[in-house]
């Protein structure tokens, strides 16, 4: 017997997923009515160290007080929640009615070539938080073992337990995330408990400027609308029939819960880190989990294992974000395709690993860059796919052809779609404030990139596409 076809039949037999990846979901295979997994999905994938992290760069990075980084974090997450959960609305039909997951549909607006490019963009993404994840998992596993586990075998054990997670695929996957939100709630419910008392005593900051609360703005819109891109990756099995209402809510506030509450708490903690000299130990370097596990300390040995839940948060993201980056794969290099999906979880483990071990001892600097620059993009590959859907097809799923999704002939060229994001930077580019670059723009107003890639592409795509579809002597919006 094939020894190949053997491994296939016990990765089977043991639960892994071992369908290919992006070809079409069947719709005699779009049955689940579970549809409140979604929620959970998004809830336990945020609701972990990392958006703790990201709202510690308010008082850290950007010398807000508290009153200013919640402030902040509260109305850029209530905006830009938005276009994820709108995208999911357009997924609960694309998703489940066209069973195409969402880089897959990307191509109905930037072609099967063209795709190519915000697909690696994509996946940098995902690997960024995957390895931002790692990072933070391993050291706060590390921070509990005075010294007998480092930062590199924290991180390993991260990986590997997020790996083991993404092998499953959906069923399990999505099974998993419903469940493992509970123990973290545990965690923040103590942290508040034991250290609530101490955020009163925290002195008010000097007032902000805007251009800073606008680049700090920045810097949290891109923790959350780099999820638009993976819109119906976690949707296409659901049954047609799924209610529109049902999937923005779920989404909606599967996203703002979590993320929000924790980024507060986050900005909350580590402002108050400056007058407490224990937390201030815990949090040298930058470690974040040092902090929070000097907030638990109180609790002794309980603390200890709070932390650990703590720092295996982080597997909920980092497997779901497995699972997508396999799909990407595929679509960057079409050729994949007859590989089964698990591989692609090996293969961005064998990458995330390496990254996150040497980038542990700079992580804030790699946080704050990353979040800096990622919210760009997906701004104008949102506008795009808006457009597109809006204006070009007026939201009828009749104008999308799902037996084309690999027919490069009968899609579109890609050009308008590349066009318009691309030249949209020659207006992002001054508007941005980074720590390497702050262009001529920023420096008056803040980091407004993320928005005017949003404003420029709409205006730009449409004129573009229009020329693209009399170009190919069609009215049909391949």
């Amino acid at each position: 017997m094939d020894p190949s076809i053997t491994v296939s039949k016990r990765l089977l037999k043991w639960g892994v997923e071992s369908r290919v990846g992006i070809s079409p979901i069947l719709v005699e295979e779009r049955t689940d009515t579970q549809y409140y997994k979604l929620f959970f999905l998004w809830f336990t994938m945020n609701f972990n160290i990392l958006s703790f992290s990201a709202g510690t760069l308010g008082p850290v990075a950007y010398g807000l007080g508290i009153r200013e980084s919640c402030l902040t974090i509260l109305f850029i997450n209530m905006l830009c929640c938005l276009p994820p959960a709108y995208l999911r609305i357009n997924s609960s039909t694309w998703g489940p009615k066209l069973g195409l997951r969402q880089m897959v549909q990307a191509r109905f607006s930037f072609g099967y070539y063209g795709v190519i490019l915000p697909c690696v963009l994509n996946m940098i993404n995902m690997f960024g938080f995957c390895i931002l994840n790692a990072i933070l998992g391993g050291q706060t596993l590390a921070s509990v073992a005075d010294g007998n586990l480092t930062w590199t075998a924290g991180i390993v054990i991260v990986v590997v337990i997020s790996l083991v997670l993404s092998f499953c695929g959906y069923s399990i996957l999505t099974w998993y995330e419903r469940v493992a939100w509970f123990p973290v709630l545990v965690v923040y419910l103590v942290v508040l408990g034991l250290g609530g008392k101490n955020l009163k005593d925290v002195p008010p900051s000097a007032p902000a400027d805007a251009s800073t609360i606008l680049t700090f703005a920045s810097t949290i819109a891109g923790f959350v609308i780099t999820y638009s891109p993976l819109a119906s990756d976690f949707t296409i099995y659901f049954h047609p029939s799924v209610p529109s209402a049902k999937i923005f809510s779920y989404t909606y506030f599967g996203l703002f819960i979590p993320i929000t509450s924790v980024q507060c708490l986050g900005a909350a903690a580590a402002a108050a880190s400056a007058i407490i000299p224990a937390w201030a130990e815990g949090y040298d370097n930058s470690n974040v989990g040092g902090l929070l596990e000097a907030m638990l300390s109180p609790v002794g040995n309980f603390g200890k294992f709070l932390t650990v839940l703590l720092s295996l948060s982080v597997a909920g993201n980092i497997a779901a974000t497995f699972y997508s980056i396999s799909l990407n794969i595929q679509l960057f290099i079409p050729a994949l395709i007859v590989l089964p999906r698990y591989v692609f979880s090996i293969v961005a483990t064998a990458i995330v690993l390496p990254v996150a071990i040497v980038g542990s001892h700079k992580f804030y600097a790699t946080l704050e860059n990353f979040l800096g620059l990622i919210g760009y993009w997906c701004s104008a590959f949102i506008a795009i796919i808006l457009i597109e859907h809006t204006v070009f097809r007026k939201r009828d799923l009749s104008a999308y052809s799902p037996e084309n999704w690999n027919v490069s002939k009968r899609l579109p060229s890609g050009m308008a779609a590349i066009a318009a994001g691309v030249a949209s930077f020659g207006l992002v580019v001054p508007c941005m404030s980074q720590i390497w670059f702050t262009g001529p723009i920023a420096e008056k107003t803040g980091d407004i990139g993320f928005e005017m890639a949003f404003a420029v592409t709409s205006v730009l795509y449409l004129p573009f596409r229009a020329l693209e579809m009399r170009l190919s002597k069609s009215n049909i919006a391949y």
